[in-house]
Order: C-alpha cells, then sequence, then structure tokens
C-alpha cells in the first residue's frame, strides 16, 4: 500500500499510519518542512504536491490512499470578512481542492473546516468533532470522501472546549490550528489503511 499525506507539515497522520502499518509506504508532501523528523521511514516530499502526484504515476507506483489537507485560509468561514475582497485567492484555493479531488489516486479523503467548499463545489460526506476521538474539544471538520467509508468515532469525551478558536493571536497560531489531533490521524490510519 502506498500512501500520500497531502499538504502535512506536521508529520502526524504520516506518523500515525507508518506506526501503525510499518511495512508500508507512508509518505507526506508539502511546501513546508516537515515537523516530524524520520528520514527514509517517514519520508516527506518538500515540494508540490501535484509533482509527487505525477511522479508516482510515471515510475508507475501510484499512491492507493490520498488523505489532503489543503490549506483553509481562502475557504473557511472563520475568514468570511475578507473573502469580498480575496476573491481570485479563494478561486484559486476552491481549483486547487477541485483538482486534489480529480487525482489519479482510487481512495481519497480531502479535509478542511466548515467554509465555502459545501456550497462552491459539494456537502462533505461528514463533518466529525475531536470529542468524537478522544480530544475534548470543538473543531467541526469537514470529510469529503472517495471510495472510502465515515470515520467511526473512537472514543467520545467530555469537554466541549473550542481550543483553536480561543488560541491566542501569535506568528504560529495558523500551525496549532491546522495541526490534525493524534486521535484523529489515529483513527483515519485504523480505519482507513490496510496492511497487505
Amino acid at each position: 500500500m502506498r500512501v500520500l499525506i497531502a499538504c502535512e507539515f506536521s508529520g502526524v497522520v504520516r506518523g500515525a499510519f507508518a506506526t501503525r502499518w510499518p511495512w508500508c509506504e507512508v509518505m507526506s508532501c508539502d511546501l513546508l518542512p516537515t515537523e516530524l523528523k524520520g528520514g527514509m521511514i517517514y519520508p516527506h516530499f518538500e515540494g508540490d504536491v501535484f509533482d509527487c502526484l505525477e511522479d508516482s504515476v510515471s515510475i508507475k507506483e501510484p499512491f492507493d490512499l490520498m488523505i489532503a489537507f489543503p490549506p483553509c485560509t481562502h475557504l473557511a468561514v472563520s475568514g468570511a470578512r475578507w473573502f469580498k475582497d480575496k476573491l481570485a485567492e479563494q478561486e484559486a484555493a476552491i481549483q486547487f481542492v477541485k483538482r486534489l479531488a480529480d487525482s489519479y489516486v482510487p481512495r481519497i479523503a480531502i479535509e478542511n473546516p466548515i467554509g465555502i467548499l459545501s456550497t462552491r463545489w459539494r456537502k462533505p460526506d461528514q463533518i466529525i468533532q475531536p470529542w468524537q476521538f478522544g480530544h475534548g474539544e470543538t473543531k467541526a471538520t469537514c470529510l469529503w470522501l472517495k471510495d472510502l467509508p465515515k470515520l467511526t468515532p473512537t472514543k467520545i469525551v467530555e469537554g466541549r472546549t473550542p481550543r483553536v478558536h480561543h488560541a491566542s493571536p501569535s506568528p504560529d497560531r495558523w500551525k496549532e490550528r491546522s495541526r490534525t489531533l493524534w486521535g484523529i490521524a489515529d483513527a483515519m490510519a485504523a480505519q482507513w489503511g490496510w496492511g497487505d
């Protein structure tokens, strides 16, 4: 099995797959360097995700699964007050997501917060919350799925704190807001991976 975790700098989802399925090929790809080091065991392609996808097809080793976390800056409802001033950026972001969805990968999950994708592209297949996966907080997260089952909650816990929403302003706030929580990453690996 070959898995691509697209638009992920943190390495959280890549690490969950590599831990659960150590005999499978799992790599992440982002324009940023990865935070989770690991060399050949946990490879990270620093560059354009479409270069990565095209290389996999050209060498006749296409990916079996892609989980993509496209940037939400111009898509999430949290930035709605700036939408009118960023129409070109918003359209480019929508086209980026559609291109990911049309990639030559048989199974695809695309993740993004609640935003304009549901009206400008299509409704999500599922909306999940961190508290369904062991984290006592709220952050509605949409999943658009191609040939994948919906995620089943793994550990429903108390707590409905909007931690990410209340994060203090800082230069790295966007990184903290975009990082996938370990419980969700582990559920993705457990439920969408397989060990052949």
